[in-house]
């Protein structure tokens, strides 16, 4: 397990969840910087620390900051609305491997394998029965009832999410089953989740149909995904080996953000170290901040340009180029032809 530092320099062991989580839930709660100590109560954290790009915190401190945000926003379907808030785009790597994948199928075998790269305390267990597939969520910490219930509604939508964001549409032939009886708020549940609805069931779990779960995805791109399963391994291949790994840890800040908005100098300061010191730990393992940027962006650009769905224009963007001949100087730096050239090979 990672570590991380308290302000006062004590370590916090077994820290592997990323502090981005909760910055949502302080938004869902309008919270500003000030107001954020009453969210952090009981958890040794400072301020500085959690708004730090790189900060993580242990499974202890995020349900502790879950049940803060519970009781601040005097709203009991909150987790609804917090798992409406964690869209694909927030969970890093994995979220860009799941909303890559061929299918559903493929994206929930993603999910599963690489959870533990953003909330090790969650498990999915996947298993087909008969037509279906069944996607049951288990939690590893002890939590209280109101706090399960807030979790389980968090985790179901964040399923959903994924869900409808690759087939396209809402997915009514879901079944959600919730192990928790049916809430004060029971009538909230359908704006927010799509399916049948059950309480007081045995078990946490999505089922959904196999055939819809190997429904093509329409936004898949094979380079995407390629490129983040790599990220994903990489971090879980750190979790299990106790070997931190510094491009690892940048690739994974760079992804969480816009193409090549990520500085040098804001990374190592995310790292709690100076960028003289950052470029020697990268230099040591064989790497720099320019070529993971350079790898990263080439991918995701070739990537746009192969799938021919969007403009050079719009791709460069997309890719925060400010104009579409920086992005061609730099799409011929890395592979020594136009776009275009590199779009319709052989003249086409």
């Amino acid at each position: 397990m990672k570590a991380t530092h308290r302000e006062d320099g004590a370590l916090i062991q077994g820290a592997d969840i990323p502090s981005s989580y909760s910055w949502l839930i302080a938004r869902e709660l309008g919270l500003t910087s000030r107001q954020l100590p009453t969210l952090l109560q009981g958890t040794e954290l400072g301020v500085a620390q959690f708004l730090g790009e790189d900060s993580m915190l242990t499974a202890a401190q995020q349900v502790r900051i879950l049940r803060n945000g519970l009781m601040l926003s005097g709203r009991p379907e909150f987790g609804l609305r917090l798992g409406k808030r964690l869209t694909p785009a927030t969970h890093g790597a994995m979220g860009f491997a799941a909303y890559s994948a061929p299918d559903l199928l493929t994206a929930l075998h993603a999910i599963h394998t690489f959870l533990p790269t953003r909330a090790s305390f969650i498990e999915l267990h996947l298993r087909q029965a008969e037509v279906h597939l069944e996607c049951e969520l288990k939690f590893q910490v002890p939590l209280d009832a109101d706090i399960h219930r807030c979790l389980a509604d968090t985790m179901a939508k964040v399923l959903l999410e994924f869900g409808e964001f690759i087939t396209g549409g809402p997915l009514h032939e879901a079944e959600i089953c919730f192990a928790h009886a049916a809430p004060d708020y029971q009538a909230r549940y359908p704006e927010y989740l799509s399916g049948q609805i059950h309480f007081d069931c045995d078990r946490l779990m999505l089922k959904l149909p196999m055939a819809l779960c190997r429904e093509p995805n329409a936004s898949a791109s094979h380079e995407n995904y390629r490129l983040a399963l790599q990220q994903c391994e990489a971090m879980l291949a750190q979790l299990q080996s106790h070997k931190p790994s510094y491009q690892t840890r940048l690739k994974k800040m760079m992804l969480a953000q816009p193409p090549g908005t990520l500085s040098e100098d804001e990374a190592a300061a995310s790292l709690f170290m100076s960028k003289r010191t950052l470029a020697r730990k990268l230099e040591q393992e064989g790497s720099g901040f320019r070529k993971i940027r350079e790898e990263i962006l080439s991918a995701q650009a070739a990537s746009h340009v192969r799938d021919g769905l969007l403009s050079v224009e719009a791709i460069a963007a997309l890719m925060n180029y400010h104009d579409s001949a920086n992005f061609r100087r730099a799409f011929k730096r890395w592979f020594g032809q136009s776009p275009e050239q590199y779009r319709h090979p052989g003249g086409a």
